[in-house]
């Protein structure tokens, strides 16, 4: 009984998982963090890009290196060392060139799986609104078989029981999400770092 109640307290809050959807525009939102779909290179880019910028992905060491630098795994400070012996290795007549390159490689990439990283947590929310949904159905088949005299109280405790473990792998779930939530706000802070020193290297070359 004690179990059953308990678990009727958490499913009577579980409206409180998608409430920070009111803070976005987009209602299937669930994370604190405000939703932005697309990050534009304005945002983290204070230079001019050259016109061939996006010919990055031609050569296949400046988009190797692009993406061992946008893996979160790589310290910044190793990062850090990774551009400056690339921009040593370049031709001081192409530096600037193919660190632009290498700036608009990482936006690109970087850009790429965010984009993934959000629409995973948008599905991951859709998923929770459906268990969630699911849970209070239970709860209140598990109401009315109770408020009934002829009901089998070895089942009923049964149901509870299982509701009670269902809860807890939602709550696990809630609190999943949660750290989730903070991964493309990581991705855009290793973007800003990243885009920043290249940024203090080009002309140095």
């Amino acid at each position: 009984m004690k179990q059953y109640l308990v678990t009727i307290a958490v499913l009577g809050a579980l409206p409180a998982v998608s409430a920070s959807a009111a803070m976005n525009t987009d209602p299937d939102w669930p994370c604190i963090q405000r939703k932005v779909p697309e990050l534009s290179i304005g945002q983290v880019w204070n230079g001019e890009l050259t016109a061939s910028a996006e010919d990055w992905d031609k050569d296949s060491k400046l988009a190797d290196l692009a993406s061992e630098l946008v893996q979160r795994s790589n310290p910044i400070e190793n990062a850090r060392k990774q551009i400056a012996d690339y921009a040593a290795s370049l031709p001081k007549e192409k530096a600037n060139e193919k660190l632009t390159q290498l700036f608009y490689g990482i936006f690109h990439k970087i850009n790429l799986e965010r984009d993934q990283v959000i629409s995973g947590i948008t599905r991951y929310a859709s998923k929770q609104r459906q268990l969630a949904s699911d849970l209070r159905a239970k709860a209140s088949e598990i109401d009315k078989l109770r408020a009934q005299p002829s009901a089998d109280a070895a089942d009923v405790e049964r149901q509870s029981e299982q509701l009670t473990w269902e809860t807890r792998i939602f709550e696990e779930r809630v609190q999943s999400l949660t750290y989730v939530c903070e991964v493309p706000t990581l991705i855009e802070q290793r973007l800003y770092s990243l885009s920043k020193i290249i940024g203090e290297m080009l002309g140095k070359s």
